[in-house]
C-alpha cells in the first residue's frame, strides 16, 4: 500500500488530482508534521527505540528455525522472506540487534546478536561478492566495537583480504558483480559502502595496501560515477584490460540518466566515511555536493522521504524509499560533525526531519505488524517489481543507526 494521497486518480489531470488527492495528502501531511514537530527529539528517539525493541522481540519469537536461510530480509505477499548468509543483506539483521544492544544495554540483545553474527563466519572467505563489507562490518564490526571480542578481529581481517581480491589496479576499482548483462567489470555506487571494512583493516592489520585500494576505488568512482549536479549513475562498466569506461547505466533506477534515490544515499554515506578515515578535503567537498543535490531537489517530498528515484515517471504517484531516507539521515548526522556554523545546523536539521518522519506512524510499524520489521514503505528493486513499498532489513539497520547518532550530542 502506498502512502495516503499518492495513488493514481482515475483521470490524471492536475485539476482532478488537486480535487481528489490534495485534501487527503494535505491532511496526512499536516497530521505527520504536527506529530513530529510537537514532540521533543529526545522523546521521538526514545519512543522509536522502545518500539524497535518490542518489534524485534516479536520478530525473534516468530522467526522460523531455518539453518539454510536464517536471516529475515523482507515480506512478500504477506509472508516473511528469509535468506542465506550469502545474501548481500545478511549482515543487517545481526547488525540491528547490535544496535539494540547499544541502545538498551540489555544483555539479551547481545546474546541474539552474537548468535546470528556467528552464522556469518563462512563469509569471511567469500571472494565472489563485493558485499562482504556489508555482511561482516555491520555484524562482526559492530560486535567488535561494542564488546571487544578478540575472536571477531581475524574474521574481519579475513573478510578484508577476500574483498581485496576483487580489486583491479588497471581499472582502479573493486569489481562489484562478476560479468553480467554484457558488462565485463561492473562497478556500482553501492560499493562505496564496502570500503569501510578495508579502511578499518588497514588500521588494525598488517596490510596497509587495503587503504590504498579504498582510496583508489573512491577516486575512480568520484571521477567516473558522478554528474555535474552531484548525482550519480548506478553502474559504471569498465574494460578490465585497459580501464576505460564502456558504459554508464542503471540496474535498479528508473533510467540510465536518472538519480536512483538509494544510490544517492550510498554515495553520500560512502564519501562521508572516506573523509572521516582520510581527512582528504576532496571527499568532504564531494559528500557536501551530494548532500546539496538531495536536500535541495525540487522533487523531494515535504516529509523528506524520497521517491524511489528522483526522476521516476509519474511522481508524485510512485513509491517512496524509506531505506534511502534512513541511509541519508544517518550519513548527515555524521557529516554535520565535519563542518561548522550554518552548514552543520542545516545538515543536522535535515537529518532530524527525516528521522522524525521515519519515526512517525506513517513509516514506523506497530509491533506485531509488518512482518516484524521496523520501517514500512521501502523500495528495493522497482524495475523488477521486487520489494516495492514494503519492509527491508537494511532500512531497519540504518534507521537504528540514525537514531543512535541523533541521540549523541553534535
Amino acid at each position: 500500500m502506498c502512502l495516503p494521497g499518492l495513488k493514481n486518480p482515475a483521470v490524471p489531470t492536475p485539476l482532478h488530482r488537486l480535487g481528489l488527492v490534495s485534501f487527503a495528502a494535505l491532511a496526512a501531511s499536516l497530521a505527520l508534521n504536527l506529530w513530529a514537530a510537537e514532540r521533543p527529539l529526545a522523546e521521538v528517539i526514545n519512543s522509536a527505540l522502545a518500539t524497535s525493541a518490542r518489534q524485534y522481540e516479536w520478530m525473534l519469537a516468530h522467526l522460523p528455525d531455518n539453518a539454510a536461510r536464517p536471516m529475515p530480509r523482507t515480506v512478500e505477499q504477506g509472508k516473511l522472506v528469509t535468506i542465506s548468509t550469502r545474501d548481500w543483506t545478511s549482515g543487517f539483521f545481526p547488525g540491528s540487534m547490535w544496535y539494540l544492544f547499544e541502545a538498551t544495554g540489555d544483555a539479551r540483545w547481545r546474546a541474539s546478536a552474537e548468535k546470528f553474527t556467528a552464522l556469518l563466519a563462512p563469509e569471511q572467505h567469500n571472494t565472489k561478492t563485493h558485499d562482504v563489507g556489508f555482511i561482516l562490518y555491520c555484524s562482526y564490526g559492530n560486535g567488535l566495537r561494542l564488546t571487544g571480542n578478540a575472536a571477531y578481529k581475524p574474521v574481519l581481517l579475513n573478510g578484508a583480504q577476500s574483498l581485496s581480491t576483487r580489486f583491479n589496479p588497471t581499472v582502479g576499482c573493486l569489481q562489484s558483480w562478476d560479468a553480467r548483462n554484457g558488462w565485463d567489470f561492473p562497478v556500482i555506487i553501492d560499493n562505496m559502502m564496502n570500503l569501510e571494512l578495508l579502511l578499518w583493516a588497514a588500521r588494525e592489520g598488517p596490510a596497509g595496501r587495503y587503504r590504498d585500494i579504498a582510496i583508489r576505488h573512491a577516486d575512480t568512482t568520484l571521477k567516473n560515477h558522478f554528474r555535474a549536479d552531484g548525482s550519480s549513475f548506478h553502474v559504471v562498466a569498465y574494460d578490465p584490460k585497459d580501464g576505460h569506461v564502456e558504459a554508464r547505466v542503471t540496474h535498479q533506477g528508473a533510467a540510465d540518466d536518472s538519480a536512483w534515490a538509494r544510490g544517492q544515499a550510498w554515495g553520500l554515506y560512502g564519501y562521508t566515511v572516506m573523509y572521516r578515515e582520510t581527512k582528504d578535503p576532496r571527499y568532504l567537498a564531494h559528500a557536501r555536493k551530494i548532500a546539496a543535490f538531495i536536500m535541495h531537489h525540487p522533487r523531494l517530498p515535504a516529509d523528506k522521504v524520497p521517491y524511489w528515484d528522483f526522476d521516476a515517471p509519474g511522481i508524485p504517484d510512485v513509491p517512496r524509499d524509506a531505506s534511502a531516507a534512513a541511509i541519508m539521515s544517518s550519513a548527515l548526522f555524521e557529516l554535520c560533525t565535519y563542518v561548522q556554523g550554518d552548514a552543520a545546523a542545516e545538515y543536522r536539521a535535515f537529518a532530524e526531519a527525516q528521522l522524525r518522519s521515519l519515526a512517525s506512524p506513517a513509516y514506523l510499524a506497530e509491533p506485531g505488524t509488518n512482518g516484524g520489521f521496523l520501517l514500512k514503505h521501502s523500495t528495493g528493486h522497482k524495475p523488477k517489481d521486487s520489494e516495492v513499498d514494503g519492509p527491508i532489513n537494511y532500512a531497519d539497520y540504518y534507521f537504528l543507526e540514525a537514531l543512535l547518532r541523533a541521540r549523541r550530542k553534535p
